[in-house]
């Protein structure tokens, strides 16, 4: 019998997701890929996969399981509570299931996204090189049911080495952002990003982390429609920045105000609803 597991509940959302497919946006295919990845990447060593392997990315919990199989599970990202057959386990640690126990995944206390690594990795079939969903074109395995079953890979041999407390996501977050390309469509845009104050909207998905709060003034029209990246703070008329994440569309038509530090998109990802944001310009 090969290798598997069975979703017995998803919670709110559970996507398959690796580190992504880059290099697509030519094709018009953006990144996708789990949204905290240093998340995913830390599940994986501890499980003995390769850091690239597919997980689950769970968005406020809420996830069950059953093993078909034995292996060993961890779960990262906030700190959330977990528990083997009803008996509580600990996140950011190697679980080992027996065939048949159940795992549950509780809501975590902070942040949004937990991930769940499972040894062998996720094996469904990859397109373009990745085993991600995304959200926005489709491409990749459809987000996850009620008593679906997912088949695992070869399991490896955990590194054992990683030993770490779940992080808590931050209630204010200061974005260090470059400004550029399209800056000069905004009177003193340094000015605008430093003294303006927003809250994370609760229409923000993976797509894009929308603000609401201080009207950042630009000017009237369009712009040609462009090549966008992930990080890029897009400003549509009502001046409400949209920082695009992993799902974003390749090409957008509103100016690009600044694009933010990559290192610093998983916090982004991990904002719920009501985050302070401020932004903070680099060079």
């Amino acid at each position: 019998m090969s290798r598997r597991i069975t979703i017995i509940r998803t919670g709110p959302q559970a996507l398959v997701q690796d580190l992504g497919r880059p290099g697509n946006a030519h094709l018009g295919v953006p990144p996708s890929g789990a949204l905290d990845q240093h998340s995913l990447r830390l599940a994986n060593r501890l499980v003995g996969n390769d850091e690239s392997a597919a997980g689950l990315e769970l968005l406020l919990g809420g996830l069950v399981i059953s093993a078909g199989t034995s292996c060993t599970v961890a779960v990262t990202g906030p700190a959330v509570e977990v528990r083997v057959n009803g008996r509580l386990a600990d996140s950011h640690h190697p679980i080992h299931l027996e065939q048949g126990a159940k795992l549950e995944v509780g809501t975590p206390n902070t942040g949004l996204r937990n991930y769940l690594a499972i040894s062998g990795g996720v094996d469904v079939p990859p397109e373009l090189g990745s085993r991600s969903t995304d959200l926005l074109s489709g491409i990749g395995p459809d987000p996850l049911r009620d008593n679906d079953v997912l088949h695992l890979g070869t399991p490896g041999l955990p590194e054992g080495a990683d030993v770490v407390p779940p992080h808590e996501a931050l209630q204010t977050l200061v974005i260090p952002i470059r400004l550029g390309p399209r800056d000069d469509w905004f009177d003193e845009a340094e000015t605008q990003l430093r003294q303006g104050r927003w809250t994370v909207s609760d229409r923000s998905n993976r797509v894009g982390a929308r603000l609401q709060g201080t009207k950042l003034n630009r000017r009237d029209g369009e712009i040609p429609s462009e090549g966008m990246i992930t990080g890029a703070v897009q400003v549509p008329p009502d001046g409400q920045p949209v920082v695009f994440l992993n799902d974003h569309p390749t090409t957008g038509g509103y100016p690009v105000i600044g694009v933010v530090d990559n290192d610093f998109l998983g916090a982004i990802g991990q904002a719920r609803p009501g985050t302070e944001v401020r932004f903070r310009t680099i060079d």
